[in-house]
This record gives structure tokens, sequence and C-alpha cells, in this order.
């Protein structure tokens, strides 16, 4: 059992604090800006809550976090009131939050300098993924820190990889951020087409499905997408802000991502349809209108 403490409960911190809690058996302490939902996970799992980050992670041997963005990440974590003020040598910030390569490396040279150490851990799987503690992590950092820390996240991931040094793992959040996109956008052209064709959809994917064209969002999302059902999870208003950071990691090293940036321009569109909160599938949409 380790003292964790979690910053942002969220549609996924909040499952994922629970996690720790429950099946980990940790002892976990909870910070998020509204205390009234923090108050409410402690009703529910038991441990405690604080007022500030800093007073969160005092005296743990992990910190978490799954906050919003960069900036919702220097709240929490630098500044008097932020984590890293009571860190101790020896401990572990692990950082959940979809956030740029440059705050990861920021975070763990801060973390260095005060003899402690910093892991990028973004995730995939969305809400199911974190509430049924199935959570994919792909990680970031020194890998003494990660094996420490790996035995911490398996109480809300299935797989958990070390990537690369400090920034590894929100790059390959990016790789899973651009495959999304294109699949989905495939899948969605896929389904208006047959529509417009005249074919059954459920017979067409019971066929394609069995083959190349298979993946989880056809599996997953083929029926909501064709009855026009957007109520899913991953929100459209979150897939723009991560393609935002991957087109701009783009513009530093020079990838080419032709199709992430129309994926991204059709997202816009969906957004002015009054789709920012349907989910990322709701990419049929801007089609059938």
């Amino acid at each position: 059992m380790a003292k964790v403490a979690f910053l942002g409960l969220g549609v996924m911190g909040y499952p994922m604090a629970g996690h720790l809690a429950e099946k980990g058996g940790h002892e976990v302490t909870v910070y998020n800006r509204s205390p009234e939902k923090a108050l409410r996970w402690v009703g529910q799992h038991g441990g405690r809550w604080a007022a500030t980050p800093r007073e969160a992670a005092l005296g743990q041997d992990f910190v978490m976090a799954c906050v919003g963005n960069d900036d919702d990440l220097r709240q929490v974590t630098l500044g008097p009131d932020g984590a890293f003020a009571a860190m101790g040598r020896d401990s572990v910030f692990v950082d959940h939050t979809t956030a740029s390569a440059e705050i990861a490396r920021e975070l763990a040279e801060a973390a260095a300098a005060q003899s402690f150490a910093a892991i990028d851990a973004p995730v995939s799987g969305g809400q199911a993924g974190a509430e049924n503690g199935i959570l994919t992590v792909m990680c970031g950092g020194d890998a003494d820190a990660f094996a420490r820390a790996d035995k911490v996240i398996a109480s809300y991931a299935r797989a958990c990889t070390l990537m690369g040094p400090a920034g590894a793992g929100q790059l390959a959040k990016m790789c899973n951020q651009i495959c999304i996109g294109g699949l989905v956008q495939g899948l969605a052209e896929a389904l208006h087409f047959a529509m417009r064709a005249g074919l059954d959809t459920e017979k067409l994917i019971a066929t394609i499905s069995k083959g190349a064209a298979q993946s989880w969002q056809m599996e997953n999302r083929h029926k909501t997408m064709v009855a026009g059902e957007f109520d899913f999870g991953f929100a459209v208003d979150w897939m723009r802000k991560d393609l935002a950071i991957v087109l701009a990691e783009a513009r530093q090293n020079g990838a080419t991502l032709p199709v992430t940036a129309l994926v991204d321009q059709f997202y816009a569109e969906v957004q002015a349809m009054g789709g920012r909160r349907w989910d990322t599938s709701s990419l049929i949409a801007r089609l059938e209108r």
C-alpha cells in the first residue's frame, strides 16, 4: 500500500482515484477545484480531501494528476500552493493529463531540481476505460521511477508502457489521437456511403468487421453513429484540444499531417453545429446534415 494524492476528479480522475482506493488498497488523498466533488468522492471511497494541491501532496509517495491542459497542470503543480512545493525527496509525480510534450519536460526538470521524479502518463480508453479500470497508459520519464509508479498505475490500467524519456508519453498519445481521428472519419464516410447506397449497415459491418477494415471504433460505434446518438464519452471539444497539441508539435518536428489537419477542421464544423459535447463519432453528423 502506498500513500497517494490524486489531483483532478473529472470524468476520468474520479473513477481512477476510486480504483486506487478500492482495488489498489492505497491510502488516497484527493484534491479538486470544486470541493463538493472531492467531498462526494471521500464519502464514497474513504480517504481524505485537501483544500490545495500542496496540502494534498504533503507526505505522499505518489502524486497523480488528471486535469485539463498545460495551464491547469502548471496551476496544480507550480507556485506556492502547487503540489511540487510539498513533494518530498524520492516521491513520484504521475501526470495523466493529455498535454504537450513541452510541459512534460518542463515538469520533469522542475521535479529533478527538487530530487523527485515526474512521469508523463497520458491514457487511452476513455471514460468507460477509467470506470472499468482498463486504461492503456503511455509513459515518459526515468525508468526507475516508472517501475515504482507502474505498480500503482496498475490499479486502473490493463497496459502501461514506458515509451522513452520525459515527453515520450505525450508524443505517443498524440499518435493515438492521430489514428483515432482518421479512423472515425473513414468509418463515418463508409456508413454515410452505405446508407446513401441503400445497404443494410448491420450486414455490412458484420461482414467487413471480419476483415482488414476492423477497428474498435467500428465494433463499438457503428450502431450509434447510424442512429445519430453521440453521447458516449470523449467530447469533440476535448478532441480539438488534443489535435491542436498534435498539430503544434508537428509544426515543430516537421511531420506532415494532412488528414489530421482536415479532420480537425471537420470537428470545428461539428462544434459549429452545436456538437461541442458530442462524442468524437459525431463526424458522421456533418455528412448526414
